[in-house]
């Protein structure tokens, strides 16, 4: 039985990062699971990324909100300019937006996202950016 948001309040505590899975990024990176749905549910994680660290290109199936926290960061949706990221920025990805977001080369990076999940996952990895920022 897949995970669901929880029906009543509830306090998540720091503590529980762990390092994301190898290859959906140019390096591991911290996540930190602040909320994990079932299917159409939203999930939510923070990540935490050192300098020059970027994810591969990635779709999600009901889009991504990303919520700057601290540091300096780079985003891109395919075709379009490498946008620069900084505290207090939000970037909507749309449904099966093809993007890759990550560190600068001379600042950690860390924000929140939120996406929905569908068919029982909220992201799908593609390729590796081949130009880099």
């Amino acid at each position: 039985m897949s995970p669901s948001n929880p029906k009543t309040m509830t306090v998540s505590h720091p503590g529980k990062a762990v390092r994301s899975p190898e290859g959906v990024a140019t390096a591991p990176f911290w996540v930190e699971m602040l909320l994990e749905g079932g299917d159409g549910e939203n999930t939510a994680m923070r990540a935490t990324l050192d300098p020059g660290t970027i994810t591969r290109w990635h779709t999600h199936p009901k889009g991504q909100l990303l919520y700057v926290l601290s540091g300096r960061g780079l985003a891109q949706n395919e075709g379009g300019p490498v946008e620069n990221l900084r505290a207090g920025d939000a970037v909507w990805f749309a449904p099966g937006e093809r993007h890759w977001h990550g560190a600068a080369n001379d600042s950690p990076f860390s924000y929140v996202s939120i996406q929905p999940s569908e068919n029982g996952s909220a992201v799908e990895w593609l390729d590796h950016v081949e130009r880099r920022p």
